[in-house]
C-alpha cells in the first residue's frame, strides 16, 4: 500500500482515511484531555477545527496570490503616480522587476520555508507570514519617492512582501493535509488551491477597479484583510503535524537561491534589447546568469544527495506519483503562466481601444472582461476536488489540461478583433480546465509523501509552480517579441508613411525594439505621440495628427503582428498542456504492505506447541492468522524451527 492510499498518519485518534475506526483513547498523549477551548478557540480534536484551518489558509492564499496580479494590471496607474515614463529604455528594468520580482522571490524561498515549517512548526511559520505580509503592505502604500527612486522603493518592499507570501504558500497545503483525513483531503486542497489560482485573476479585477481611484489603494486593500487574518491565525490554528527537529541545510539553501535567482533573472533580462538586437540573449551578463544559474543548481543537486538533512529531499522523487505531479505542475505553470499577460495585452492594447474605450479606462475593463476565466476556476475547482476524492485524482488532473489545450487552440484561431462572447466561452473553458487540474494535482503530490515531509513537499510544489510562472513570462514574451520582429517594422513604416509621416522618421520609429511596442500595449498606452514628437506632428495636417494619436490607429497597426506572435505562443501552450496531462497520469509502482511496513524488532520465539494440538492451533482461513499482530510474515520460517504447519495461503512470489 502506498502512502497515497493512506490517510492521516501523524495524530492518534484521527480518522486515517482508510475507513477503519479511530485509534483507541489509550493511544492519545497523556496531556490530550487537558487541552480545552479557551473562549472561542476550537481544540484540534474538535470536528470544526479542520474547517477553521481551511477558511484561514484560504484567506492566506487569496491574499498572497491576489498580490501577484493586482500590481500587474495597476502598472499604468502606478507608473503615472510615481511619475515614471514606461517607454524610456532605462525604465524597462523597473517594469520587469515589478512584474516578476514577487514571483521570483516566492519561487526561491518556498522550499526553504516549507522545510523550516517541518522543523519549527508549520503554523508558526504560516502565522509569521501573515504578519510580514500585512506590515509590508502598509510600507508599500507609503512610497515617498518619484521616478526611479519610487520604483526601487516598490521593488524592494515587494521583495520583502514576497517573503511573507512565501511563508503562507509554503505551509498552507501542509496544514490542510495534516488537518483533513484522506477522504476529504482533495476537497479541502481543491478549495485552497483554487482560491490561490483564482486569486491571481481576482487581482486583475480588483486592481483595475482600485487604480482608477488611487494607485496606493492597491496596497491599502491588503491591510484590513491581513490584520484580521493575522489575529485569527494566531488565535485559531494549532500544530497538528509531525514536527521533525533538525538543522538547516545552509549550503543547499545558498546554492539553490543563487542558482534559481541567477537563472530567472537571466531570463528576465533576456527579454530586453541588447547591442542592436531585439532581445538580450547575446548579452554576456544574461549568458552568465543562465549558465551560472544552471551550474549552481547542478551543484545544489549534488549537495542534496550528500547532506544528512537536505532542504530539497530528492529521495521523494523516487516516488513516481510525486515526480509526475510536480512535472505536471511545472509544465502547467509554463503553459498558463503567460496567458494573463497575453490576454491583458490583447484587451488593453488592441481590443478595448478598437471598441471605443479610453486608454485610461482599459485596466478596469480588461479585468471585467476576463471574469469568465476566474468564474471557470471557481466553478470547477471545489467540484473537482470533491469528485477526485471519490473517483481518483489522476483522471481529473489530466482531463483539466486536455480542456486547457482545447481552449488554447480556440484562442489561436480567434481573430484579433474578435466577437466577445466567443472569447468569453474560450477563457471560461480555460478556467474550467485549470480548476479541474489544481486540486487533484495537489492531492497527488501531498498524499504521496510521509507526514514529516509535507512542509518540504508543499514548498517544492509551490517552487515548481512559481518558477514555471516566471519562466512562462520570459518564454512567452520572447516568443511574442520574435513574432513581432518579423512583421512589425514593415507594418509601422507603411502605416506611418500612409498618414504623411516622412519616410526617415517612419523608419526610425519602425527600427525601435519591438519590446517597447509590446510594453506600450501591455500598459494600455498609445506611444505614437511620444515616439514622433511635436516636431514631426507639427508638419502634419490636424486630421492626420488626430488619426495617429487617436484610439484606433495604434491598435489597428499592431493587431496583425500581435496575432502572428500569438500563434507561436499558444502553440507552445498547447504542447505544454498535453505534456502536463501525460505527466498527471503517472502512477507509483505498487508496494506490498508487508514490505512497506516499518521494520520492527523480531518477536520472541514462541514455545513449541505439542504435535497433537499443532494442527488445531491453525485457523482454516486467513482471517485469524492474518489478524495476529505477532505472527511473522508468511515468507519467514516458523518460530518453532519449522515444526509449525504451512500457512493456509500460497506463499508469496
Amino acid at each position: 500500500m502506498t502512502t497515497e492510499d493512506t490517510g492521516r498518519t501523524d495524530g492518534p485518534g484521527h480518522d486515517d482515511g482508510t475507513g477503519g475506526p479511530p485509534g483507541p483513547p489509550a493511544a492519545r498523549p497523556a496531556a490530550a484531555p487537558a487541552r480545552k477551548a479557551r473562549g472561542t478557540r476550537i481544540d484540534v480534536d474538535h470536528p470544526r477545527y479542520k474547517w477553521v484551518a481551511l477558511t484561514n489558509t484560504t484567506v492566506g492564499m487569496l491574499l498572497a496570490t491576489i498580490n501577484s496580479s493586482i500590481v500587474l494590471i495597476s502598472l499604468p496607474g502606478i507608473f503615472t503616480g510615481i511619475r515614471l515614463d514606461p517607454l524610456e529604455p532605462a525604465n524597462v528594468s523597473y517594469l520587469l522587476w515589478m512584474l516578476m520580482g514577487y514571483m521570483l522571490v516566492t519561487a526561491v524561498l518556498v522550499v526553504a520555508l516549507g522545510r523550516l515549517g517541518d522543523m519549527m512548526g508549520r503554523v508558526r511559520i504560516y502565522n509569521a507570514g501573515f504578519l510580514v505580509f500585512t506590515l509590508t503592505s502598509v510600507v508599500l502604500s507609503l512610497d515617498p519617492f518619484h521616478g526611479g527612486s519610487g520604483a526601487l522603493w516598490l521593488i524592494g518592499w515587494r521583495i520583502v512582501q514576497a517573503v511573507g507570501g512565501s511563508m503562507l504558500m509554503a505551509n498552507s497545503a501542509a496544514i490542510l493535509t495534516d488537518a483533513f483525513p484522506a477522504r476529504q483531503r482533495g476537497m479541502a486542497l481543491g478549495v485552497n488551491m483554487v482560491a490561490g489560482i483564482a486569486g491571481s485573476f481576482l487581482g486583475l479585477v480588483l486592481g483595475g477597479l482600485l487604480v482608477t481611484w488611487n494607485w496606493r489603494s492597491v496596497f491599502w486593500v491588503n491591510v484590513p484583510i491581513g490584520l484580521i487574518g493575522t489575529v485569527w491565525a494566531y488565535r485559531s490554528l494549532r500544530e497538528t503535524g509531525v514536527r521533525r527537529p533538525g538543522r538547516m541545510d545552509w549550503w543547499g539553501n545558498i546554492t539553490f537561491a543563487v542558482g534559481l535567482t541567477a537563472l530567472l533573472a537571466g531570463i528576465t533580462y533576456g527579454i530586453q534589447p541588447y547591442g542592436g538586437h531585439t532581445m538580450g540573449w547575446t548579452n554576456p551578463w544574461v549568458l552568465a546568469g543562465l549558465l551560472g544559474g544552471l551550474a549552481m543548481l547542478a551543484a545544489f543537486c549534488v549537495i542534496e544527495t550528500r547532506v544528512a538533512e537536505p532542504m530539497f529531499p530528492l529521495a521523494l522523487f523516487r516516488n513516481a506519483a510525486f515526480a509526475g505531479g510536480n512535472a505536471a505542475t511545472l509544465l502547467g505553470a509554463v503553459a498558463r503562466g503567460g496567458l494573463q499577460f497575453m490576454l491583458i495585452i490583447w484587451l488593453q492594447g488592441i481590443w478595448l481601444p478598437l471598441h471605443g474605450y479610453d486608454y485610461v479606462d482599459t485596466p478596469l475593463w480588461a479585468g471585467i472582461y476576463m471574469l469568465p476565466l476566474t468564474i471557470g476556476f471557481l466553478l470547477a475547482g471545489p467540484v473537482s476536488g470533491a469528485l477526485s476524492d471519490r473517483f481518483g485524482a489522476r483522471l481529473f488532473a489530466a482531463s483539466g489540461f486536455v480542456v486547457m489545450a482545447v481552449s488554447f487552440a480556440g484562442l489561436l484561431v480567434l481573430p484579433s478583433d474578435f466577437d466577445y462572447w466567443t472569447f468569453a466561452v474560450l477563457i471560461l473553458l480555460n478556467g474550467l480546465g485549470g480548476g479541474l487540474f489544481a486540486a487533484p494535482n495537489t492531492s497527488i503530490i501531498m498524499s504521496s509523501v510521509p507526514a514529516d515531509a509535507r512542509g518540504a513537499a508543499s514548498g517544492m510544489r509551490a517552487t515548481f509552480q512559481n518558477a514555471g510562472m516566471v519562466l512562462s513570462m520570459g518564454v512567452f514574451f520572447s516568443l511574442m517579441v520574435a513574432g513581432l520582429s518579423g512583421t512589425l517594422p514593415h507594418t509601422l513604416t507603411s502605416g506611418l508613411t500612409a498618414q504623411g509621416v516622412p519616410d526617415a522618421a517612419a523608419r526610425t520609429v519602425a527600427g525601435l525594439p519591438p519590446v517597447g511596442v509590446l510594453f506600450a500595449a501591455f500598459l494600455g498606452y498609445n506611444p505614437i505621440e511620444h515616439l514622433l514628437g511635436p516636431s514631426i506632428l507639427g508638419q502634419l495636417s490636424p486630421s492626420a495628427v488626430g488619426h495617429l494619436t487617436g484610439r484606433e490607429f495604434f491598435p489597428h497597426l499592431i493587431s496583425q503582428p500581435f496575432h502572428d506572435g500569438l500563434v507561436v505562443v499558444f502553440s507552445l501552450a498547447i504542447a505544454m498542456s498535453l505534456a502536463a496531462a501525460a505527466a498527471s497520469l503517472i502512477r507509483s509502482r505498487p508496494v506490498r504492505t508487508a514490505l512497506a511496513a516499518p521494520k520492527t524488532p523480531p518477536a520472541a520465539p514462541r514455545p513449541a506447541a505439542p504435535a497433537a494440538v499443532a494442527p488445531a492451533s491453525v485457523a482454516p482461513g486467513p482471517g485469524p492468522a492474518a489478524a495476529d499482530p505477532g505472527r511473522a510474515p508468511a515468507r519467514d520460517t516458523a518460530p518453532d524451527g519449522g515444526h509449525a504447519p504451512p500457512p493456509p495461503h500460497p506463499p508469496r512470489t
